[in-house]
Parts: structure tokens; sequence; C-alpha cells
């Protein structure tokens, strides 16, 4: 049987020569796909609140090939940040202060290969152990300007008191990496808005959270395109 005018060629064996090139192709493109994940970094999203930052962060490296978020973890049980990330399909690991302090998160960290860890409203001090291996590797959000309005105990509407009431004209967000002291680490980037006289802590809250929107997975991205 000839291949429609193509004289001398067998329908039979060009099926299979098609065959084999598409098997091969298929083989190549699992390959590529496999050994291209490879070079995405790996993130854990620590947090202990809500999690709107969390599921932002998550929504948008979903659509990205630079990174995929492998973990998330909480050092509250019933934080709202559960229920957000079950919904994306990533399971939310609940782990009490102690296992940060004994070394169970981090062994966890390890297991899962992670490369950058993320802070999004997460409360607890990170150990030195996780720090030291993760050096330049943690980022955290502030609602403020540091250095101003910064420190222990200082988040959530308490930044956004503080703010008002010291009187300031403009308050924003600062992306910081860091380090054994609260909000003293390298700044990253930070983004501004005004604080209007007419400002309330949650009103305030509410424009900070835009920025906080807007720009947190960016910077992340660029920090972990910009690594060399």
């Amino acid at each position: 049987m000839l291949l429609c005018g193509c004289k001398g060629i067998n329908i039979s064996r060009y099926e299979q020569i098609l065959k084999q090139i598409n098997d091969n192709f298929c083989t190549f493109l699992g390959f590529m796909c496999k050994e291209f994940s490879h070079f995405m970094k790996k993130i854990a999203i620590f947090a202990s609140g809500e999690g709107t930052n969390a599921e932002n962060i998550i929504r948008f490296f979903q659509k990205r090939k630079t990174a995929e978020i492998v973990m998330v973890v909480t050092n509250k049980q019933h934080a709202g940040v559960c229920k957000r990330t079950r919904e994306l399909g990533i399971e939310t690991t609940y782990a009490p202060a102690s296992d940060f302090r004994n070394g169970q998160v981090l062994q966890m960290l390890q297991k899962n290969h992670v490369d950058y860890i993320i802070l999004a409203g997460f409360l607890l001090m990170v150990p030195e152990d996780i720090l030291n291996h993760f050096p330049n590797r943690i980022i955290n959000i502030h609602p403020a300007l540091l250095p101003k309005h910064g420190g222990k105990g200082m988040y959530g509407e308490k930044v956004h008191e503080d703010v008002i009431a010291h009187g300031e004209k403009e308050s924003g967000i600062t992306i910081h990496y860091i380090n054994m002291e609260y909000d003293k680490g390298e700044t990253i980037f930070q983004a501004k808005c005004p604080v209007l006289p007419e400002d309330t802590p949650d009103t305030l809250a509410m424009r900070v959270h835009e920025l906080e929107y807007t720009y947190f997975p960016v910077v992340i991205e660029e920090v972990i395109l910009s690594e060399k």
C-alpha cells in the first residue's frame, strides 16, 4: 500500500515513524519540564493570622515559573491562613513555638528543599538555627516605614495607631531581610502612602494593605531573580 502518491512509502511504516517521533517528543517534553522544575526556587511561608498576604503570594506564584510555594507553616492552630491555603490546594502545617525551638521546623524546611522563607504576618521570633541556615533568604514585610514604628510588639493595628499618634504625614511598607532583632534587618524595598488627617487605624490599614498586595510578591520575585 502506498501513501497518497508518495511512491515507495508504506503507510504503516510511516505511521510507526510518526508515533516514534511523537513518543520521543513527549518523553523529551516531560524531561524538560522535570528539569525546569529543578530551577524553580522553593518557598515556605510562615504566617500567624488571616493569611491574606500568604494567599496573595500563593496566587501570584501559581501563575509564574520563577518559584513555587512548597509549604505553609503557622504557629496558630486555628489561624485563618489554614482555610485560605487549603482552598488553594496547599495544606498549612501547624507547628507550635516548641517545634521552632527544638529544630523540627528546620528539619521540615530541609526535607522540602526550601530556598526562601517568607514571613507573612508571622508573630514569632525566628530561631537562630533557621536564621543561620537561610542567611539573607528570610524576607519579612512590616506595615510602616522602618526604622520608625518597629520593634517587639509592633504589628498590625498597633503599628497604625502608633503612626497616627505620632502625627506622621506618610506611612507605607518595608520589605526587609530579618536578623536576631525585631525589624532591624536590611531593607530591600519601601513604598509610601499618605496619612490623612481623618485617618483611623482601620482606614490607614486599608491603604497600607493595598501596598502589601501590590508589591510584596513582585519584590520577592525580584530578589529571587537577582540571585547570582
